[in-house]
């Protein structure tokens, strides 16, 4: 009876996790020989770091741009629910994260507005490969489409 209880308890503890998805919690250093990354100008960040409780997920993203160290910090929930943080140039980030039917993948989708009326819309699949964290990104706006594949490893 005993050990019934046991592997029931087991069994639910791993519904609740499995139904919240993966967890991305870490420090991610960009793996550049396993990515696909474009070759004049990537958005990829050297590192991320991030922190996901229960419904809420901070990504901390360490990008160099024209020798400049730049660090973006966003906060998401885990709901669909759009979030608001800052994007590039005083402009407003306005992003959904949804997990996949599977749980085992976090879509993350960004609106951005432009100055010429125009806006960017930035598409990031996140799941875990072994010991990898791998996102999916594509992006499109007026100046055109981009995609990559990046591998980070913690």
């Amino acid at each position: 009876m005993k050990k019934t209880v046991i592997i029931l308890a087991s069994l639910m503890i791993s519904a609740l996790v499995g139904a919240q998805g993966i967890n991305l919690s870490g420090s991610w250093k960009l793996n550049s020989s396993k990515s696909k990354l474009n070759a004049e100008f990537s958005m990829a960040p050297k590192s991320i770091n991030m922190t996901q409780n229960g419904n809420s997920l901070s990504v901390e993203k360490h990008s160099e741009f024209q020798g400049q160290e730049m660090v973006s910090t966003d906060k998401l929930t885990l709901d669909g629910k759009e979030c608001i943080n800052p994007g590039f140039m005083d402009s407003q980030k306005k992003s959904t994260a949804v997990w996949s039917d599977d749980k085992k993948s976090l879509k993350v989708t960004s609106k951005i507005a432009m100055g010429d009326g125009n806006e960017m819309v930035i598409t990031e699949i996140y799941k875990l490969d072994g010991t990898s964290l791998v996102i999916d990104s594509s992006s499109s706006s007026s100046f055109g489409e981009m995609a990559e594949t990046m591998v980070y490893d913690k």
